[in-house]
């Protein structure tokens, strides 16, 4: 199966660089990664997808050749979403399924709230729905913790940080989880082939992936008068009536499955699959169980 690439120059003028794969004319499928990846870590889904399914994965907004303006304010989640709902509208007009890992589930929860004729089916991957993340942002000392990095991206000097000795620090958000320990269930899966895949993208820039955080008012507070501890996010605004997978790796040292408490209140049509052992970066660790998922879904 061959994944073509193109460029998809948006109605605002945003490129958005696609990998692709499938008929056109085929149910759309639409694949939205996180950071800091790029939109080939969903090429295995793609071509297993690919015999029955239009299967497009975006780089988004900021990276790889994605269009990536300097300002932090480009960023917000508004103009990340209209990207998503406007690639979606060329494409088709709808997607079989919206299919999510981190960041892009973060612009997935916002469209299936504000825009469902946009899809049919969601599915989340280890990404939280942003009205659970406010509340243990604000009010879990172990989510503080394990975000505490979120503020660190922040910081004016974060990407040069992030460049420095091929890339170091970045590693060890993949290494901390299991990635080069073929010990850890699915670990090992960081090869120096896949690294060199992760540096093609990261020499193109790290200022877009940098401004989702600095645009983002979810994240720990510093202060007791950070935005964060005011924060009101309507409930209307929030709930997902489409039916909804979620995935969830409950290793995730990141986004403890704390998160999921209360989940159903925003997302009444949801099956949730809890995955043991397995950690955020389970699309590289466990491919077959997640599509096996996804799968299941499509056929419901």
């Amino acid at each position: 199966m061959t994944i073509e690439t193109f460029t998809a120059t948006l109605p605002g003028g945003i490129e958005l660089s696609c990998r692709a794969a499938g008929p056109i004319g085929a149910p759309l499928l639409m694949f939205l990664h996180g950071f800091p990846e790029a939109a080939f870590v969903w090429d295995g889904m793609l071509e297993h997808f690919a015999p029955r399914y239009r299967c497009i994965a975006p780089n988004l907004r900021g990276y790889e050749r994605s269009s990536a303006p300097a300002d932090a304010q480009s960023y917000r989640a508004k103009h990340l979403v209209g990207d998503i709902r406007a690639l979606i509208e060329q494409q088709g007009g709808r997607a079989a399924a919206l299919i999510a890992h981190d960041w892009g589930g973060a612009l997935a929860w916002g469209l299936a709230a504000q825009h469902p004729e946009s899809i049919e089916r969601l599915v989340i991957v280890n990404s939280p729905h942003p009205a659970t993340f406010l509340r243990e942002l604000r009010d879990n000392a172990q989510q503080q913790a394990s975000s505490a990095y979120m503020n660190f991206l922040c910081r004016p000097d974060a990407e040069k940080l992030l460049a420095e000795n091929d890339f170091a620090r970045l590693w060890t958000f993949f290494e901390r989880m299991g990635a080069t320990d073929p010990a850890h269930p699915g670990g090992g899966w960081l090869t120096e082939a896949v690294r060199e895949r992760y540096r093609e993208v990261w020499r193109r820039g790290l200022t877009g992936g940098c401004n989702y955080y600095r645009a983002s008012p979810l994240r720990p507070p510093l202060t007791a008068d950070d935005t964060i501890m005011s924060l009101q996010l309507p409930p209307e605004m929030l709930t997902v009536r489409v039916p909804t997978l979620v995935i969830w790796a409950e290793a995730d040292t990141a986004l403890p499955p704390a998160l999921l408490d209360g989940l159903e209140a925003y997302v009444p049509d949801m099956r949730l699959v809890r995955v043991p052992g397995a950690t955020h970066w389970i699309v590289h660790e466990r491919p077959s169980l997640v599509a096996q998922e996804i799968d299941r879904v499509l056929s419901s």
